[in-house]
């Protein structure tokens, strides 16, 4: 199974096609419609958020709810392209000059690609966008509900924002929480200083980043391998995690943490109950050892810098004259962590689907779905 995706931030439209989706999988147009809105949502967001109203065109490779087994086609049109048809043209009648950018953002893919590829920023900031996201949002929510048709259920939250770290307590009350709150965290108390910190980061042109964590909860052990260093699930995971626009760190379990413990305090003692199989005594792994999932919940761990577009920007040098001035400043977010979330949270939907079809090929859901069966009846004899 595979995905690739084109478009650009202020292009006609995001497209993306699957490949290797088993036929006769339940496709709601509706659940990924919901997945794109709370992309769009959360305290901090610009003025693009209230522009777009993010909505998936199913194209190909589904019928009658089903997935036919075809390349699934899907298209998401940019709402601010009627603002920027000219600049964005294809043809000889583009405006080239308009809106062209020559001072590169620090932090930014601006000045490395614009180097990488000998063109003026313009053509590089389109791309290299978040707004890339939206369809990775769309094509992630397409496999999760295959996943959870099969049982695995995926949760996130927000650890912290600009330095607030919220109390995380794993229970039913901390994660209704979760989803009521616009910060997506589960501490009132935090909730409250971040917004406070939102406020300030805005008034002195400022933006924040923080720390993001993301569960996969009632996945089997097995999934991945320890054979080639490409198939270690936690090594997929990573590569995903870190491809997301402003990740600059992953970790599992105890993360670093474990790196400052006694070897006892770090992994994690082996249990057999009859009728549940093997368990683990704690979670320390995070849910990954070996390459492989263990049967535990997956958790990992993200950090998102702050976005690079400051409305106090930073000194940057003109591509062309070499002089000293001001980064650009586009349409931008103050704070999007919640927002990251959404998207973490699908990536990793993805790398996990991928994970089951690889163990148990098929090419009907109904396929996988005998497989996944026998298999879980296996592990608790």
């Amino acid at each position: 199974m595979r995905f690739l995706t084109a478009g650009e931030s202020h292009g006609q439209k995001l497209v993306g096609i699957i490949e290797g989706l088993p036929s006769g999988m339940k496709i709601s147009k509706e659940s990924v419609d919901e997945a794109l809105r709370q992309r769009q949502r959360g305290p901090g967001r610009g003025g693009r958020m209230a522009i777009e109203q993010d909505e998936v065109q199913l194209i190909s490779g589904v019928r009658g709810g089903l997935s036919t087994g075809a390349p699934v086609a899907l298209e998401i049109l940019n709402r601010d392209w009627e603002n920027w048809a000219s600049i964005m043209a294809w043809g000889d009648e583009a405006d080239l000059e308009s809106r062209k950018v020559m001072t590169p953002r620090p932090g930014h893919a601006d000045l490395t690609g614009a180097l990488k590829y000998r063109t003026e920023v313009r053509n590089i900031l389109e791309r290299a966008s978040a707004r890339e996201t939206a369809m990775r949002v769309a094509i992630g929510s397409i496999v999760r509900q295959g996943l959870s048709a099969l049982g695995v259920e995926i949760r996130g939250h927000v650890r912290a924002v600009g330095g607030v770290h919220a109390e995380y307590k794993d229970e039913a009350d901390y994660w209704r929480r979760v989803k009521q709150s616009e910060w997506s965290v589960g501490d009132p108390v935090a909730e409250q200083k971040m917004g406070e910190r939102l406020l300030a980061a805005r008034e002195q042109g400022e933006s924040l980043g923080g720390l993001l964590e993301v569960q996969v909860l009632k996945v089997p052990a097995g999934l991945g391998s320890h054979v080639q260093w490409d198939r270690k699930l936690d090594g997929k995971l990573a590569q995903a995690v870190l491809s997301v626009q402003a990740m600059k760190g992953v970790s599992f379990g105890l993360g670093f943490e474990a790196g400052e413990r006694m070897g006892s305090l770090v992994h994690d003692p082996i249990h057999y109950h009859q009728g549940q199989g093997f368990r683990r005594g704690s979670n320390h792994a995070g849910g990954i050892e070996g390459g492989m999932s263990n049967g535990e919940p997956i958790v990992l761990q993200a950090v998102m810098k702050p976005i690079p577009t400051l409305y106090q920007p930073l000194d940057t040098v003109h591509l062309e004259t070499k002089e000293v001035v001001k980064a650009s400043v586009e349409r931008s977010d103050v704070c999007a962590v919640p927002a990251a979330l959404v998207v973490l949270e699908h990536v990793v939907a993805w790398v996990i689907a991928e994970a089951v079809l690889e163990k148990f090929p098929a090419d009907s859901f109904k396929e996988l779905q005998t497989a996944w069966e026998a298999y879980q009846a296996y592990l608790i004899l």
